[in-house]
């Protein structure tokens, strides 16, 4: 029989625990085990979290078909679009996944408080806002590389989420402290439950531009506002995998298991992922879960720097772009070099476009020096240039200067550039190379490259020769072969010759016949040297050459094992796949069973949420009833794991002397916004936009406020008005506590405003130069010091007044 007294410290704070007599404990054991069960639940909660963005992030996913018109023999084609338009799931499903636990805890104090309003509930959801707004936007702009910079894409969208964020609270001041002093009438609480959805359908027409004039998609017909809704490649590009197997062709540890795995990583890192994916890869990043991009191993690691080196050494720039798909234009010069006779007095200048050809397409041009000076070699160019749709290549003339005095060859560049809100990139010859010849010289003759790589099948390998610094009379440069493991005669043709250069000529090919004997070798290579030229003429540095003949059945093979091996990875990342079994499989193991990634760190906090991971395994998967399933099951969840952390934030507040206030806008805020900050600053460095790190904050802060207390006051206003009476919400440290938001949330987004206009912050929200970059993050920060210090010193009667 329990000996336990009816009541004891601290007792009473919670609603269901304790759950055993903690009378005889002392003061400071009871707060260290309330703290550690206190931080250890926002653990479980990030992991049903989890769960239920994953039932969101499926149920937003599904697709219908949407037939457009196309020059076909049918005159449509079909396409799968979205169903849930990315603005509306934002603003709903996506907000509600981030705030539950805030929205819940505000709606379970209410209710199991005999409909009385609480102190945690309406403060987290304050201090929640404050950490959103003014920390993770800090965090964001201090984030990116001080060379880069983040510009919110849909404007108005954010534009009309700002100002009802705002609005939300100038509103709550308004009920709480002006017109109905210290209680909330019913009809107050519907209009704040109602701003919800007036909030929802005022950014979808802003969205959809129907107050505008509507901007429609080239390819598909659809409003501009609506194409994120199309869906994004999730295939393995064989183009992207010969490209990087061709930068690692120096690496010997390229297997095709970690080429596999580097394509899938860089392919993920490429796409564009919704705030759901990012809050769910920071959870399971937090939790040692399975996470959404592929880690690299090691060996991984050593061949993405091998690309960068060959990133570095001239290679073609942003390859990765190619995993893009048919979405986007694909813009570049013809040739990444041109040469030209000084006396010929122009050069002509091809550029070519490739991919989508239906859209429009505007790109910039621009000369820039090298050995060559503008106006005193070549006149300058600086213009726009279009692509109509269909148009497929545009030239233009660049003025050369004869000087008629003897100089070395020099060149120029000549530089292309794409604004951001064009839907088109660049392709791998974003500059080209114009070199300016002396024609009063017989030139130096040598090999365009130290190696040259041809298909077994590829009859005749043509090596390019170039005549460099004059191209003045006609040469004749001898030329032999020499085997190193090709076999002349066998795999080759051994032969020697000679090529004649006419005057003025720049380039020539030596032809050697390529013998392909249909059987399985290893790649195989043969030397190639220039022995000796006429006319005055002299040999280059590159006067031998290596020829590597590969074997085009092996080789198609490994592309095609790579692509497999890069599908099988990106299919295990993605969401809403999930079986039971395989849910239970990735509970049980760390990093989900990749245990090659895996750090000391990761097994940690797989053993520090093992218990939780197993039993929410039990919820059914996301691929059952479309998500919905999934969906109310984890919510309930949510439900009951907040009022968990209610009763632990309440009574662990309550043993150290913290007001609820207080221990709402800084323990219980913190933990529940964690996740947030982590997607938020990941999506910053991997998104072209800034829409998915802060775009979805000011919405999320205002569905906090619409549903959270909304809801709330909505039930607890009819519970009360039936009897008679209003719904009494003391104002004290609440209003003080919205009021001083409100003051810095406005300074906030000034400051984010002011970023995108003037040019000292680089014109965008995130990111520019180091200095005010930092200034201005550090400010917003500090803003949220502020606000925690004064909401506190109020708390405990420091400051008058309210």
């Amino acid at each position: 029989m329990s000996t336990c007294p009816e009541s004891y410290t601290c007792s009473d704070e919670g609603l269901l625990l304790p759950i055993v007599s903690e009378a005889s404990w002392p003061i400071g054991a009871r707060a260290t085990v309330y703290l550690i069960g206190l931080l250890w639940s926002f653990m479980a909660i990030a992991i049903i979290a989890d769960i239920f963005m994953s039932a969101i992030s499926t149920i937003t996913s599904h697709t219908q078909e949407v037939k457009i018109p196309d020059d076909s023999e049918s005159g449509y084609k079909t396409i799968e679009v979205l169903r849930w338009n990315g603005t509306v799931a934002n603003l709903t499903l996506m907000a509600l996944g981030s705030s539950a636990p805030e929205i819940l805890l505000s709606i379970i104090e209410i209710v199991f408080n005999d409909f009385k309003s609480g102190e945690l509930g309406p403060s987290t959801v304050v201090g929640s806002a404050a950490f959103n707004l003014m920390v993770i936007c800090g965090v964001c702009v201090i984030g990116i590389p001080s060379s880069e910079t983040r510009r919110i894409k849909k404007l108005k969208v954010f534009a009309i989420t700002a100002v009802f964020s705002v609005l939300a609270y100038v509103w709550l001041i308004i009920i709480l402290m002006v017109n109905t002093p210290d209680f909330v009438d019913l009809w107050e609480a519907v209009v704040t439950l109602f701003m919800f959805p007036i909030l929802v359908i005022l950014a979808y027409i802003l969205d959809k531009n129907y107050f505008g004039s509507a901007s429609v998609d080239d390819e598909t017909g659809l409003e501009v506002g609506g194409e994120d809704n199309l869906l994004s490649q999730e295939h393995a590009d064989k183009q992207v995998i010969v490209e990087m197997l061709r930068r690692l062709k120096s690496n010997p540890d390229a297997d095709e298991k970690e080429v596999a795995r580097l394509t899938a990583h860089l392919m993920e890192q490429n796409q564009h992922h919704n705030r759901a994916w990012y809050r769910i890869n920071a959870i399971r990043t937090l939790t040692g879960g399975t996470r959404l991009t592929t880690p690299l191993t090691d060996k991984s690691n050593e061949l993405l720097e091998t690309l960068l080196v060959a990133e570095e050494a001239g290679g073609d720039p942003d390859f990765i772009h190619l995993s893009e798909g048919g979405k986007k234009a694909i813009v570049e010069f013809e040739s990444p070099s041109t040469a030209v006779i000084e006396k010929e007095g122009r050069v002509k200048i091809n550029v070519i476009r490739h991919g989508n050809l239906d859209r429009r397409v505007l790109f910039r041009i621009e000369t820039i020096d090298g050995t060559a000076e503008a106006t005193s070699d070549y006149k300058p160019l600086k213009k726009t240039m279009v692509f109509e749709p269909k148009e497929t290549l545009l030239s233009f003339d660049i003025e050369i200067i004869d000087d008629n005095t003897w100089e070395p060859d020099e060149v120029f560049f000549i530089r292309m550039t794409i604004e951001p809100e064009q839907q088109a990139v660049l392709g791998k010859h974003p500059v080209t190379q114009v070199t300016i010849l002396n024609d009063d010289e017989p030139g130096t003759i040598q090999f365009a490259n130290p190696s040259f790589l041809f298909k077994e099948s590829v009859g005749c390998a043509q090596v390019k020769v170039e005549r460099i610094n004059g191209c003045d009379g006609r040469i004749v440069a001898k030329w032999k072969t020499k085997d190193i493991t090709a076999v002349g005669g066998r795999d080759y043709e051994n032969t020697s010759g000679e090529i004649v250069f006419e005057h003025g000529e720049l380039t020539k090919m030596i032809e050697i016949n390529i013998k392909d004997d249909l059987e399985f070798e290893k790649d195989e290579n043969f030397e190639v040297d220039l022995v000796e030229v006429d006319g005055g003429a002299k040999l280059g540095k590159l006067k031998r050459c290596v020829v590597t003949i590969v074997n085009d059945d092996e080789f198609a093979g490994f592309v095609d094992r790579i692509a497999d091996l890069t599908n099988a990875n990106l299919d295990a990342l993605r969401l809403g796949k999930q079986t039971w079994a395989k849910q239970f499989e990735e509970a049980l193991n760390v990093n989900g069973g990749d245990l090659e990634t895996a750090t000391a760190f990761s097994y940690l906090l797989h053993f520090m949420t093992f218990g939780f991971k197993s039993f929410f395994a039990l919820i059914p998967p996301p691929t059952i009833w479309g998500g919905w399933l999934c969906f109310f099951v984890s919510l309930l969840c949510i439900g009951l794991i907040t009022a968990i952390v209610a009763d632990l934030a309440n009574i662990f507040g309550c043993l150290i002397g913290l007001e609820s206030e207080v221990t709402a806008i800084t323990f219980v805020a913190l933990g529940t916004s964690l996740p947030d900050l982590f997607a938020s600053k990941t999506a910053a460095t991997m998104e072209k936009y800034a829409d998915s790190a802060i775009g979805n904050v000011t919405g999320s802060n205002s569905v906090n406020v619409f549903l959270g207390l909304g809801f709330a006051w909505v039930v607890a206003a009819i519970y009360w008005t039936s009897k008679g009476v209003s719904f009494e919400v003391p104002a004290g440290s609440l209003g003080f506590s919205v009021a001083i938001f409100t003051v810095c949330a406005i300074v906030t987004l000034i400051l984010i405003v002011v970023r995108r206009v003037v040019g000292v912050f680089g014109n965008a929200e995130l990111g520019g130069p180091k200095t005010p970059k930092l200034i201005s993050g550090f400010f917003m920060i500090f803003l949220w010091l502020v606000y925690v210090l004064l909401a506190s010193l109020q708390t405990y009667g420091y400051i008058e007044g309210f």
